[in-house]
């Protein structure tokens, strides 16, 4: 029985918050009693070379990630809100033709092409939040962004118990009004967001409210952090192409899938090299109400470091956000890491963002195959007539804990 209990695979000592001493000692004891690979995987690079490598010591000398919009922009989207409306169509309908922006469009159109082909985000300033109605910004929010990636993809298939496209998510902390038990994942608290990926090619956040304190949003180049790791940990870069047992919360038909978190493409006549790291640590150590079932496999001893050095290599090298109300960030969710520092609210001032999952067919970055199932989840089939926009926080589905 002893040997059996000493031999049967079991989780690491990890959880959803990284412990940095317990980081160490897994690095310290890995390389003194492991034969680690030497050698990346075969045709990886020894390094990525493009704007996409960057981080906090350079990014600001080489790029202006913010567009303020003008006086003249913002009539502009007064006009397309009132043009969309007296469209009186559902807002799944907003697109660039049922919100037109004569003049602002262009601009869009290159900040679209820098996110997909230039440093990876870009902040736009300026929305008039608290002079219009929650559904009157959310309809200017989305046309905006229709602009910059015109496919919206479905962040819960169901509402309300009814099945739907839901294409809009609040991230607001639900503690206070949820219980506990029934919150599985960091969105809806306050505490510290790691560096995480979601799902889609774009991630736009806009900035209902701001915290009292604390919630600074962090951004972090992944290619960058691949770049470390290559020089330094090959084996780690062996280790994130390997398939992992990837918890599928949200889906009773199956309890996790085997999926790679790095995926290389070589460059080729028509498009040059990419590489993307797709992940959340919650789906290999739980959170709150979700934990990680005991029906999945284990995650190894090198895997548990791999997300351990992933997390603290793009909080090395990650840029701060001073994301404040009126703004919207939007990331390239192929090449960026994303984190929240945790954050107080206050009756007066309480943390509200509205997320949607994006993607242009322009400028879009080919799938990897491996990758094809989870994209076609968010985008596949999302129909105008079906979709639905909350105007107030829930939580969705894929982040319900069980509950007591």
């Amino acid at each position: 029985m002893a040997i059996s209990e000493l031999t049967e695979p079991h989780q690491p000592d990890i959880g959803y918050t990284p412990d940095l001493n317990k980081y160490q000692a897994r690095v310290k004891r890995r390389l003194a009693t492991e034969n680690l690979a030497t050698t990346l995987p075969p045709n990886f690079p020894k390094a990525l070379e493009s704007d996409l490598v960057w981080d906090n010591t350079d990014v600001a000398a080489r790029y202006n990630w913010t567009y303020k919009l003008s006086a003249s922009n913002l009539e502009e989207l007064e006009t397309a809100l009132q043009h969309f409306k007296s469209l009186q169509k559902p807002l799944g309908y907003i697109n660039q033709g049922t919100f037109p922006l004569p003049t602002l469009h262009d601009k869009l159109r290159d900040i679209s092409r820098e996110i997909h082909n230039g440093f990876g985000f870009k902040v736009v300033r300026g929305l008039p939040v608290d002079k219009h109605t929650r559904e009157d910004i959310l309809i200017i929010y989305a046309g905006l962004a229709s602009h910059i990636a015109p496919i919206r993809g479905r962040q819960d298939s169901q509402y309300q118990g009814k099945a739907a496209d839901v294409v809009l998510n609040h991230i607001k902390d639900l503690s206070s009004t949820h219980d506990a038990s029934k919150i599985g994942a960091p969105a809806y608290t306050s505490d510290k967001q790691v560096f995480h990926t979601d799902s889609g090619d774009i991630i736009a956040l806009l900035c209902l409210e701001e915290a009292a304190e604390g919630g600074q949003s962090r951004v972090s180049s992944s290619w960058r952090v691949y770049n470390e790791l290559a020089a330094t940990r090959p084996d780690l870069i062996r280790t994130l192409a390997e398939e992992w047992p990837t918890e599928v919360f949200g889906d009773p038909t199956k309890k996790y899938v085997n999926r790679s978190l790095l995926h290389y493409t070589p460059s080729n006549s028509s498009t040059p090299e990419r590489m993307i790291i797709q992940y959340a640590r919650r789906t290999f150590t739980g959170f709150l109400g979700l934990p990680r079932s005991r029906d999945i496999p284990p995650i190894s001893e090198a895997q548990a470091e791999a997300l351990d050095t992933l997390h603290f290599l793009a909080e090395k090298h990650a840029l701060g956000l001073d994301f404040k109300k009126g703004e919207v960030q939007f990331v390239n969710n192929l090449s960026i890491f994303h984190a929240r520092d945790g954050f107080r609210n206050s009756a007066e001032k309480q943390r509200h963002l509205v997320r949607l999952w994006l993607r242009d067919p322009e400028n879009a970055w080919e799938i990897p195959e491996s990758l094809e199932g989870r994209w076609d989840k968010v985008f596949k089939d999302v129909k105008e007539e079906r979709q639905v926009w909350p105007l107030e926080p829930y939580i969705r589905s894929a982040s319900l804990g069980m509950g007591k």
